[in-house]
């Protein structure tokens, strides 16, 4: 063949533009476009071969080999699949986005199982102008008698096409780099890319440093394989020592047996895992196969708690493997990698078309070679096709987890504090989810039982009291019942609401615990970030219940007698503890508590909390929370002696001392003080014993 030259062809459709600045967001993603069509064209080969076509020479392996030349500054892509002719590169590579694949599809579709051909061919290889000056291609096709061919571009619109001296059959890219891109002809940096992008594709990947010197290794000759080289073959002799025996003797003992090994050239080592474990069926996976994928895959050693091996074949084809991974403290960063994959290639982290929101606080891999990519195939075209992928991934782990709940309660239930945010988090954030798992949300009270929600509510029903009910049988009844509806006052319908109690801190809290425990009265340990949140939703989706942290109101069921009959020692005891903190807009309440060994307790109502939190939240710093409540109300208790004693002594000079104390007190129930208070709050405790000592 003749040199040939001529102008790329750019059709209107799929024009080429900007191509070596804008075509990819990551430019290190060419190695993959550059290994993907490699792969491609070797599982074009194998196809071919299954089908006759073609047939491989006698121990004959399909690789990929990459070879980077830091002096040359070049970067090889060298490929044993079906190659070109001259007509095919003028046709897939001079006519740009011509799909190789898509054409090797439609003449072989009903002929071979296509779900293998990653595809784009054409646009793909053009990523390689990012990276390089210039571009050779060096290619022989698998058909009889075919001419190798020689291709380069620098980059423009030109292009060189002729005869090649390639003697085998498959393709090699070869890529001058430009100057801001010397770092891919460093073996250590193309490890890593290779690593990111093609750890699992579905052909052997090597990669070399060209000219590096030859690096040796030593084996058992009894493991000596045909296609090893052999340098030398070396027999080592026995080694023995003298060592005493039972019987006190000394006698000769062999340690190391004589044996025959073999020196030989380094054998390269993979850099891909051709068989995935998400490709293989769930039954012939084993639980440490699962977890030594995880701690491979994302560098966690922690063990997963378990996981969900996805594997569908209908109506779309979807596989993989997520992992609900442990958290040791809920000031563990919760979130999580999906990674996606089509193929076997890496396409990106966290697509959030495909992966549901919540399900980005998992780990895992999930491959669907059927999902609509675009172009650089890391970016999803909008397709209804996709929201059926997300509701299939939602609905297998909602599966799952029902029916752990279901078939094995007592692992559900030691999983719990740990797989509790990604459950809360989808609650909120996918419907469909929360309808699945509304009766299988645990709640841990505060013996470390776990609750269900209706198991919850049906606990502290017991405790209210009876509500009238009416006999709508009776005459007028119906009418009745009608005009009660439309007259219900919402504070009422309020209270008709079933309080469920809770704790976020179970040491800060546990004065409010020990009483609640005295009286027979339980509550939820809800400690989490996203429990605040979690319960805001539970409350909007089910109106017949409130939810209220146990430090928000003293519970009637912890006091005895009415506090109406206390109003004039709580105006007395107000003034005392105004005068004394210098606070006239402290709240004061005086209740009798059954535990007289209770002296103060601070109290916040649930709905000033909660928009403190969301107030912390949103950053809304500089706002006054008062604005949207009462700051804390101090509790006393009128049947402890201390309090006793401050009402009768209001005059006394270590009263204001003892108000300061009890009010401190109050506040390390609550909350923690802050480091002024603290440092008063310990001098101050040393002045008490000191007048105890006195």
């Amino acid at each position: 063949m003749s040199n040939k030259t001529g102008s790329l062809s750019i059709n209107s459709e799929n024009i080429f533009p900007i191509i070596k600045k804008w075509l990819y967001s990551d430019h290190d993603i060419f190695v993959r476009e550059l290994i993907s069509n490699g792969c491609d064209a070797i599982t074009k080969l194998k196809k071919l071969e299954m089908m006759g076509e073609y047939t491989f020479p006698d121990n004959f392996k399909n690789k990929i080999q990459v070879i980077v030349n830091p002096e040359k500054k070049t970067m090889k892509f060298i490929d044993t699949g079906l190659g070109m002719t001259a007509d095919e590169v003028e046709e897939y590579i001079t006519q740009i986005a011509f799909s190789g694949a898509t054409d090797f599809l439609e003449k072989y579709k009903d002929k071979a199982d296509n779900d293998e051909i990653i595809g784009h061919f054409g646009l793909g290889f053009y990523s390689a102008f990012m990276v390089a000056d210039e571009v050779h291609i060096d290619t022989l096709s698998y058909r009889e008698g075919a001419t190798p061919v020689h291709w380069e571009c620098d980059g423009g619109t030109e292009y060189t096409m002729g005869d090649g001296t390639r003697t085998t059959v498959g393709t090699e890219i070869t890529l001058f780099l430009n100057e801001e891109s010397l770092e891919f002809a460093n073996e250590y940096r193309a490890r890593e890319v290779i690593e990111k992008y093609c750890s699992f594709m579905p052909v052997e990947i090597f990669l070399s440093k060209e000219d590096a010197p030859q690096e040796y290794e030593t084996i058992d000759e009894s493991d000596l394989r045909d296609d090893d080289v052999v340098v030398e073959h070396i027999h080592e002799d026995a080694k023995t020592e003298e060592k005493e025996n039972e019987n006190g003797e000394k006698e000769i003992v062999e340690v190391s047996p004589a044996r025959d090994r073999v020196k030989i050239n380094k054998r390269p080592v993979s850099l891909s895992d051709i068989h995935p474990l998400w490709t293989k069926h769930p039954n012939d996976c084993t639980p440490e196969e699962y977890r030594e994928f995880y701690r491979k895959v994302f560098m966690d050693y922690k063990e997963p708690l378990f996981w969900i091996h996805l594997n569908m074949d209908y109506p779309f084809n979807l596989k993989g493997i997520l992992y609900f991974p442990k958290i040791n403290t809920e000031y563990d960063s919760i979130e999580g990698t999906i990674k996606l994959y089509n193929n076997q290639v890496f396409i990106a982290d966290n697509i959030k078309e495909v992966i549901p929101e919540f399900l980005m606080l998992l780990k895992g891999v999930i491959d669907c070679p059927d999902l609509p990519l675009n172009v650089s195939r890391s970016a999803l075209q909008n397709d209804g096709f996709v929201k059926k992928i997300s509701d299939y991934i939602t609905k297998k782990v909602a599966d799952k987890l029902t029916g752990m709940c279901k078939t094995d309660r007592e692992s559900y239930e030691k999983y719990w504090d740990d797989i509790s945010p990604f459950i809360k988090f989808g609650y909120i954030k996918d419907e469909k989810f929360s309808e699945k798992m509304t009766d299988y949300i645990l709640f841990k009270n505060l013996d470390g039982k776990y609750l269900t929600l209706k198991d919850f509510i049906a606990e502290n029903k017991k405790d209210e009291p009876a509500v009238e009910v009416v006999d709508e049988k009776a005459e007028g009844a119906d009418t009745k019942a009608d005009e009660a509806k439309e007259e219900i006052d919402p504070e009422e319908a309020e209270k008709k609401k079933t309080t469920l109690f809770y704790v976020t801190d179970v040491i800060q809290q546990s004065q409010y615990i020990n009483l609640f425990k005295e009286q027979g009265l339980d509550a939820a340990i809800l400690n989490h970030n996203i429990d605040s949140a979690f319960i805001t939703h539970l409350e909007n989706k089910n109106g017949e219940i409130r939810f209220q942290r146990i430090d928000a109101d003293v519970n009637e069921s912890v006091t005895e007698g009415s506090s109406e009959d206390l109003k004039e020692t709580t105006d007395a005891l107000t003034e005392t503890f105004r005068k004394a903190l210098d606070n006239d807009k402290l709240e004061v309440k005086v209740e009798k508590l059954k535990n007289e060994n209770v002296s103060s307790m601070m109290i916040l109502s649930e709905e000033s909390r909660r928009m403190q939190e969301m107030m912390k939240m949103y950053g809304m710093y500089g706002m006054d929370p008062s604005m949207f409540g009462n700051e804390q109300t101090l509790v006393l208790n009128a049947n402890n002696k201390l309090v006793q004693y401050i009402l009768e002594h209001k005059d006394s000079e270590h009263v204001p001392m003892m108000c300061c104390q009890l009010y401190d007190l109050a506040m390390l129930s609550h909350k923690q003080l802050n480091p002024d208070e603290m440092t008063k709050f310990i001098a101050r405790s040393n002045e008490i014993m000191m007048l105890l000592v006195k």
